[in-house]
């Protein structure tokens, strides 16, 4: 079953809004995909193996954006003509991916991770966005961390892209400064953004951020809400032009 995403409620948000105008937020984060597909195809060539399709999100503290980002980039990467996605919701203390784009919740990733008899791709949900799937957090825990560090993880997050070798798997953490989890996935991805907010991450925050997620080996960073560009730089105007 494919559920329909609420396109209103994207636009609302703000969000990326699929057969949309061109706009500069999507501009933006084709450039941000883009960086991201090269270097995992990179990765996949220096025998990474199924890491290199995976993206981890994290902001250092809540409130910087990152699940907006996580979202967007999502759809980003769901318009590529030979790629696709798989949006897990790793928040699992507050997750909010599934309200974000409006479909319903359902067993996710820690059920899978805390249940062997559940296979992890019974649990993504299609959408009816080409090439937009999605995995829910699952049922809340207080091991999460636990279940995250156990043997079990390696084989339940290799499913999501077993025979999809143009898949990538974007994972939603929590703030690495907030909760554990996200130091302990960034173990299993082969890339990390971290997105911080241009009017309110701090640098010791960011740099503490930055260290607890030295298990990933390619950080880099996203500014968020950023309202002034140095060089007048402005995306999507273009293809509004008539002139």
């Amino acid at each position: 079953m494919h559920h329909a995403i609420d396109r209103k409620q994207l636009r609302d948000l703000g969000l990326i809004v699929p057969e949309g105008s061109v706009t500069g937020l999507m501009e933006e984060f084709r450039i941000v995909k883009r960086q991201l597909l090269q270097q995992a195809d990179e990765l996949r060539r220096g025998g990474m193996g199924p890491a290199a399709q995976r993206v981890l999100m994290c902001s250092p503290l809540p409130g910087e954006g990152k699940t907006y980002c996580s979202v967007n980039l999502a759809l980003a990467i769901a318009a590529e003509k030979e790629s696709e996605v798989v949006l897990v919701d790793a928040d699992f203390a507050k997750p909010s991916v599934l309200s974000t784009l409006g479909l319903p919740g359902g067993a996710g990733l820690m059920d899978a991770l805390a249940d062997p008899s559940i296979d992890v791709a019974e649990c993504v949900i299609g959408t009816d966005i080409p090439g937009l799937w999605v995995l829910p957090a699952g049922n809340a825990t207080n091991s999460d961390t636990e279940f995250l560090a156990s043997s079990r993880t390696r084989t339940v997050l290799d499913r999501l892209t077993d025979g999809a070798p143009h898949r990538m798997v974007i994972f939603d953490s929590p703030p690495a400064l907030a909760a554990s989890p996200a130091a302990e996935l960034a173990k299993y991805v082969g890339q990390a953004v971290v997105v911080a907010r241009a009017d309110r991450t701090g640098q010791g925050a960011l740099e503490d951020a930055i260290s607890l997620l030295s298990g990933c080996p390619n950080i880099q960073m996203l500014l968020n809400a950023v309202h002034f560009s140095p060089s007048g730089r402005r995306f999507g105007s273009y293809y509004g032009y008539g002139g």
